[in-house]
């Protein structure tokens, strides 16, 4: 039997987000691969002239390249993977639309390289392919207390670098998964115009949501930060987290497409093989999402925002389930930038 079908839909809504705050509390406690210790800021040498820099590059392929970026902004290097236009190094005078891709939490800037065929997908694209470290746990955020500045460094540093050094035009698509989809829906709202379309696939998208909250409180703490340390308190410091949340800020999205996709929570083919706990934990942390995503759908649609949604069951909170979703968004996003192309 399916584990979410021993939670139907014909009980009670106050049992069911009983059931669902618990089982968020079950993620922390199986949780195996908690991230190391957020590491503090500190100065960094050189950067005094308040500009960002790449320092080096190491060529991982014929497309591909790792940049390692020294940001004022998050205090520190950080490491972004770069794939190539196809057509990058036949027509130098090109300028390119961008694709940037956003990890997940616990995770890092290789994390899609490594899950997913985004470079053979890729292979006849005209498009440059960016993928920065956002932290372990970021959050995809100007933290509260002033470092790290994740959102600076990916919306200002970063894209001013793409285009002095790598020819990115204007015409950006962002995608994220989990953490990073809120990232990437919370750029595409704060910085409006820089994004011509954003998908988001497994991505909690309500901080009010009180499954949210606990899974943000218990997880920041296993990571070793408060997430105070972020935003603020959730209650003096209200104004600032609704300002970094999806679902209060539907209106900020005109003109911009949107793409949710979420799981249903029960586990499928796709994950046979895999550690139980594994499958428990995704199982538990997609259940406790679809709700939202589907009310923030619907307040996106009330705004006149032009939103898809991709509900598929079943699916879990795991990389199978994302590589399909890349596959399934890949039409639209070299729809989207092939029509504002390179030029």
């Amino acid at each position: 039997m399916p584990l979410i079908a021993c939670f139907p839909d014909v009980r009670p809504r106050r049992t069911r987000r009983f059931v669902l705050t618990f089982l968020v509390l079950v993620i922390v406690l199986l949780d195996a691969r908690a991230a190391a210790p957020a590491r503090s800021a500190g100065s960094v040498p050189g950067a005094d002239d308040g500009q960002a820099r790449i320092t080096s590059v190491k060529k991982i392929d014929e497309r591909t390249r790792d940049l390692t970026i020294r940001s004022p902004a998050v205090g520190r290097s950080v490491p972004v993977r770069v794939i190539l236009p196809r057509r990058w190094n036949t027509d130098k005078k090109a300028t390119f639309p961008v694709l940037y891709l956003l990890h997940g939490g616990d995770d890092d800037y290789t994390s899609w390289t490594r899950e997913t065929d985004i470079e053979a997908l890729s292979r006849k694209s005209d498009f440059l392919i960016v993928m920065p470290d956002g932290g372990r746990a970021g959050y995809y955020s100007d933290w509260r207390i002033g470092t790290p500045r994740w959102e600076t460094f990916h919306t200002g540093e970063l894209v001013r670098l793409m285009e002095s050094k790598y020819r990115a035009g204007n015409s950006r698509v962002i995608a994220g998964l989990s953490m990073g989809g809120f990232g990437a829906l919370n750029y595409a709202a704060r910085h409006k115009g820089m994004f011509r379309y954003v998908a988001a696939m497994s991505s909690y998208v309500d901080l009010d949501d009180p499954a949210v909250r606990l899974s943000l409180a218990l997880g920041s703490d296993r990571d070793g930060i408060d997430i105070k340390d972020v935003w603020g308190d959730p209650d003096k410091d209200r104004a600032n987290w609704q300002a970094h949340n999806p679902s209060a800020m539907p209106r900020a999205f005109r003109g911009t497409r949107v793409h949710l996709s979420v799981g249903s929570g029960n586990p499928g083919p796709s994950d046979l093989g895999r550690q139980l706990d594994v499958v428990v934990v995704g199982a538990v942390a997609e259940a406790a999402l679809p709700n939202s995503v589907k009310a923030f759908a619907s307040s996106l649609r009330r705004a006149g925002v032009h939103v898809t949604t991709h509900r598929y069951d079943p699916g879990t909170h795991s990389w199978p389930y994302w590589q399909r979703e890349l596959h399934s968004i890949w039409p639209t996003v070299t729809k989207v930038l092939g029509r504002h192309g390179s030029r």
